[in-house]
């Protein structure tokens, strides 16, 4: 009997920390579709190619990946995915060569700050960071450059990172203004969803057992991002900080609105 409980036990827990390690992995260590490190050495390729740069949230594994939906909805383009987790503005900086320059690309999506504001980097020092990084793609690739607002930090926007998150915002704007970069007004769009939807919103309350949840019920159980954070009581975040399928939608139309303009197709003959 007790060795038989022991078995069951051992068991258990392998497929425990079986589950876990996956989880792990497919949320913080897989690199996404079409990585900079993939494609780029690929050489240029037959379809214009577009950089989407930045943190987890680009990354998409966990939240939505906007990057494969924009694959979906543009094919005449290549997308490449230079997203890593947990990037400031400044560790963008340091990769811009190897990630988006090498890459030579005709586009340029930026959307990199929600980590800065967390780790409440001064904003000055983001602004500064963040003009550098589209000065450097711009003379180095002259590819057009789209800077996206960044999204709210948990839904509710009458708290004090939220309020922290304008002035960030104020630097994305100014910054696109001063380098001649374009503004896609990503947080705008998300406030105005808020808004629509009334009720109570909650408030940011981000945590690792948070987001190791939700990303489980996404990989383990097959969730969509919506229906996680719709349980939680939210609309746009699945764990107050990464976009639902609903958010995710945002970034996409915005893109693909902004792209045929940006580099059109016929114009590359």
């Amino acid at each position: 009997m007790k060795r038989a409980i022991l078995i069951a036990v051992s068991l258990l827990l392998a497929v425990t920390l079986g589950a876990a390690g996956l989880v792990g992995y497919r949320t913080f260590l897989r690199p996404p579709d079409n990585s900079p490190a993939e494609a780029c050495a690929k050489g240029p390729g037959a379809r214009p190619r577009v950089v989407a740069a930045g943190a987890s949230m680009t990354q998409g594994a966990l939240g939505a990946d906007w990057v494969g939906a924009l694959r979906a909805a543009l094919p005449a383009y290549e997308f490449v995915n230079a997203g890593v987790n947990g990037d400031t503005a400044a560790d963008l900086a340091r990769r811009v060569g190897t990630d988006i320059v090498a890459c030579r690309p005709a586009a340029v999506t930026l959307l990199v700050g929600t980590n800065d504001v967390r780790n409440a980097v001064p904003v000055e020092q983001y602004r500064d960071t963040l003009g550098e990084i589209v000065t450097r793609v711009r003379t180095a690739t002259g590819a057009r450059v789209a800077l996206m607002s960044l999204p709210p930090l948990g839904e509710d926007q009458d708290t004090e990172i939220n309020r922290r998150l304008t002035r960030y915002n104020t630097a994305v704007k100014e910054v696109a203004e001063r380098t001649g970069a374009d503004y896609l007004p990503l947080h705008e769009r998300l406030t105005d969803l808020l808004r629509q939807d009334g009720g109570s919103p909650t408030a940011y309350d981000f945590g690792f057992p948070l987001a190791f949840w939700v990303a489980a019920q996404h990989h383990l159980l097959g969730r969509d991002w919506d229906d996680i954070a719709r349980a939680g009581g939210r609309r746009i975040l699945v764990d107050h900080v990464h976009l639902t399928d609903t958010g995710g939608a945002v970034v996409t139309d915005l893109t693909t609105r902004w792209l045929p303009g940006a580099v059109p197709l016929s114009a590359l003959g």
